[in-house]
């Protein structure tokens, strides 16, 4: 008798903040998994078509995870247009909550438009910034300085973009729909440092900065240029009130309510996260 092997899902960005995770629930669902990224071993380079077919061998479904450089470029589309021909019969889309106020965006476009059954995935930005990204350094050195003012963003737990992504990649019911993401409530980042400094009995302070003054110290720090001021000008915008909205896709698409930023930072204090750095002594 002859067993068929279901076709693996193809996850791009694998070792990423939601890929990771997408990843680990298909491997606990038993589902066959294909984590790629340029350092996993299914090596994925957007900048490298010929790692593109390898991927896309045999798999069934992808998780698209286009990196903020390709956001508008034609990689996204010719990748697409090559999964389709490689017989890939789902795409699950991670984009970005408000990414269509300025129009539709490319990578959007080309997933509509790619003739199989789509998902796109719109989160806010993640509450893990805070302790996976570019926040972490500055929250245990006791101070995070942001150009976002007292603006609210609804955070959204990554957990929680992962269970939709890993629902939209393995069930029927989700084709054709845009879930835009977000946490049950907006808060500051004066808010969110604060909860975080009362979880972990530390002092922790938020302070605001210009945009101009973040975008040259990220680049200080190695931040390319454009991805610099890009960060500025989104933080800026959430110091104008673009976050400060809930919207209704985790229960759409789960059936229940988003994680809590406090049960997040609650779970990630417990579990050891932002350590006091050691103190050094000069010798």
């Amino acid at each position: 008798m002859n067993v068929t092997t279901p076709a693996p899902t193809l996850v791009l960005g694998a070792r990423g903040k939601t890929g990771r995770r997408v990843v680990a629930r298909l491997h606990d669902l038993r589902l066959p998994v294909r984590a790629a990224s340029r350092s996993a071993p299914t090596r994925f380079d957007w900048d490298a078509p010929g790692t593109w077919g390898p991927a896309l061998e045999r798999a069934g479904a992808v998780y698209l995870v286009p990196p903020t450089e390709h956001l508008d470029a034609s990689p996204v589309e010719d990748f697409v247009s090559q999964a389709v021909k490689a017989g890939v019969r789902r795409l699950v889309l991670l984009s970005g909550r408000g990414a269509d106020h300025a129009g539709e965006p490319p990578v959007e476009r080309a997933v509509r438009e790619s003739g199989i059954p789509w998902t796109i995935l719109r989160p806010s930005w993640f509450a893990q910034n805070f302790s996976e990204d570019r926040f972490l350094e500055p929250i245990q050195a006791g101070e995070l300085a942001l150009p976002a003012g007292e603006g609210r963003e609804a955070f959204v737990d990554t957990d929680d973009v992962a269970d939709v992504a890993v629902a939209a990649l393995t069930r029927d019911g989700h084709a054709g729909e845009v879930y835009e993401l977000s946490g049950p409530e907006p808060l500051s980042f004066r808010a969110a440092v604060s909860l975080i400094a009362e979880a972990t009995g530390r002092r922790i302070g938020y302070r605001h900065v210009n945009a101009g003054e973040y975008a040259a110290a990220q680049a200080a720090l190695g931040t390319p240029a454009e991805m610099a001021a890009l960060l500025a000008g989104l933080l800026e915008g959430i110091g104008h009130g673009s976050g400060d909205y809930v919207s209704d896709g985790v229960h759409r698409a789960l059936g229940r309510a988003p994680r809590a930023f406090d049960d997040y930072v609650k779970a990630t204090a417990a579990a050891g996260g932002w350590p006091e750095p050691p103190i050094r002594h000069r010798v």
